[in-house]
């Protein structure tokens, strides 16, 4: 150790009784028992009591007396056993404690302004006294977490024969699915970098550039809405490798999960993942992100009502329903339809079968015997139906069966469910424009075969893209690349992207496709998403060691910040003034 301390504080056992020891940590509590003083020492191991007598050691005690919680300090002492009644049980040095000869308070601490054994603070103080908040087990326990995960995955990679390379973050933006924060520079007013939202091209350059495996732990930057699983910036897993097939990218990425679970000791998920195509996965589980620890999978009724006699099924585009197994009272119900508004049903249409098997619903005498004999269940269930067009009957529905996993208390904690999400469309509509844009990135190649329907017909091209996704999470996506300039273009074409545009965009990378690039393919894992998940957090903030806000705000630097017009001058930015409301 250091000159310091001899050993940390949560180290000490029973077979170090008789020992002369010097620790050094943090003030945990401090207790008065007129004249013997006992003070909780903690670090990063743990803790360990310390004892101030009067009798034993004067002066010792005399300093004992100022300590106060988060005082910084150094004991020397010997370790003696405790008495049979002493023992704690609920940490690992309870059987001992150190009798102090010498106590140092080395830094005094201001009274704080939370209680670190306090799980009721709120995140804004949480976050402007991170440095307080980050001396708490709870995450003290997700950043070692985090580190031992890191290192696996960096063993992993390894191992399999990748290479690690860095890429900058100041580049040239690329459309990626969030808008880039821009970089003014001063040596050439009026342009910007834009901050990397991935190392995307670069690392498909390195394949051009015959590196064949490359990885790097990336720091990635996109300006988006701050949500439970999203930041500014985040880390992520960035891979690629040459001449792979679909399955050897996924056994790479399997590799590394199966690493990671082994290494925080956790039983890993059976390799190979299950996998499951992305329209069987929207049909099912109305999610291309779906949960599958718990069963409740959405059925398709379009083709059996349509000729209802219920209008509302009859004209909808799309039906479908799940059976809840309970039988909903009125009010039950009521409170689902109201859920079902929020993710933009019209209304949500049920068939109560109680316990007897009678069928009670308002929609129930306009329904025919076929379709009723269609949507028969188990007593004691309900049947709940969406119509509308598909993309909303998936959205309502996958939501309400989250919901009601949820409520109904269907989802199997113990379990770690990880699968594949294959055969993504290719394109989808931007809702703003109306044109075809990309789901994964424009970058991504098409199902073999399907080249010639880019540009005839957008719609049914399935794209060479997967998704990890662990317990209804997305932990990241990958493809197979577009490695022919020709195809390349296509694409952008497809999207309306004239020639003048795409060379102003992407001359540089089209360039590179012409000068013999390898077929190649990778994947990005989130780095955040996969650690929190292994900690038990909601919310990826918990596993960061200094977040932003969901408003996009750090509470303490006090950042984003102005600065001066005479700053905006030299980067020849100038501001326009706010709109007063």
């Amino acid at each position: 150790m250091t000159g310091w301390r001899d050993l940390y504080c949560g180290e000490l056992r029973a077979a170090d009784a008789g020992r002369r020891v010097t620790v050094a940590g943090w003030a945990a509590r401090r207790r008065d028992h007129g004249g013997l003083i006992f003070i909780d020492l903690r670090d990063h191991t743990g803790a360990v009591q310390l004892v101030a007598n009067p009798e034993r050691a004067p002066e010792t005690a005399t300093v004992a007396h100022d300590v106060r919680a988060e005082f910084v300090l150094r004991g020397e002492g010997e370790v003696v056993l405790r008495g049979p009644d002493a023992v704690n049980p609920n940490i690992a040095t309870g059987e001992v404690e150190i009798q102090l000869d010498a106590l140092e308070i080395v830094s005094r601490s201001e009274p704080l302004p939370f209680q670190l054994d306090d799980d009721g603070v709120e995140e804004p103080l949480r976050l402007r006294y991170r440095y307080l908040d980050l001396r708490r087990d709870r995450m003290q326990r997700n950043l070692r977490l985090s580190a031992d995960i890191i290192r696996a995955i960096r063993g992993s990679m390894e191992e399999q024969g990748f290479i690690d390379v860095w890429t900058p973050s100041m580049t040239l933006g690329t459309p990626e699915g969030a808008r880039d924060f821009l970089l003014p520079v001063r040596l050439q007013p009026g342009r910007f970098f834009a901050l990397a939202q991935s190392p995307q091209l670069f690392k498909q350059l390195f394949m051009v550039a015959g590196l064949d495996r490359y990885y790097q732990i990336a720091t990635c930057w996109r300006d988006e809405d701050l949500r439970a699983d999203r930041q500014f910036e985040f880390r992520q897993l960035d891979l690629e490798l040459a001449f792979p097939t679909r399955d050897e990218v996924l056994d790479v990425l399997e590799r590394v999960v199966v690493a990671s679970f082994e290494a925080v000791g956790r039983t890993p998920p059976r390799r190979p993942f299950r996998r499951l195509g992305y329209a069987d996965a929207m049909l099912r589980y109305g999610s291309d992100k779906p949960d599958v620890r718990f069963a409740l999978e959405i059925q398709d009724a379009t083709e059996v009502t349509r000729d209802s006699q219920f209008g509302v099924f009859a004209g909808a585009p799309t039906v479908r329903y799940v059976v809840a197994p309970r039988a909903f009272s009125r009010a039950e119900l009521g409170r689902l339809e109201e859920f079902a508004k929020e993710w933009g049903a019209k209304g949500l249409a049920y068939l109560v079968i109680d316990e007897t098997g009678e069928v009670r619903s308002p929609i129930a005498k306009f329904l025919s015997e076929r379709e009723l004999d269609a949507f028969r269940a188990e007593p004691g269930s309900t049947v709940l139906f969406a119509a509308d067009s598909q993309a909303m009957v998936e959205r309502v529905l996958g939501a309400l069966r989250l919901h009601l996993g949820a409520e109904l208390g269907l989802v199997d904690e113990t379990r770690d469910e990880v699968l594949w999400i294959l055969d993504f469309p290719l394109f989808q509509r931007d809702d703003e424009t109306g044109r075809w844009t990309f789901v994964h990135h424009p970058f991504t190649s098409p199902v073999e075969g399907h080249e010639e329907l880019i540009e005839r017909d957008p719609a049914n091209a399935l794209s060479q893209h997967y998704d990890l996704v662990w317990n209804g999470w997305e932990l990241g996506s990958g493809s197979i690349r577009i490695h022919r300039q020709e195809l390349q273009e296509q694409v952008f074409r497809a999207m309306g992207m004239s020639e003048e545009e795409g060379r102003a965009k992407f001359g540089w990378f089209l360039e590179a496709l012409r000068m013999g690039a390898p077929p190649h393919g990778g994947f990005a894992l989130g780095i955040e998403r996969f650690v929190a998940l292994f900690a038990g957090e909601s919310n990826i903030r918990e596993v960061i060691p200094f977040p932003k806000t969901a408003s996009g705000s750090d509470p303490l630097t006090g950042a984003p910040a102005a600065t001066t017009q005479e700053r905006l001058a030299e980067l020849g930015i100038q501001l326009r003034p706010q709109a007063q409301s």
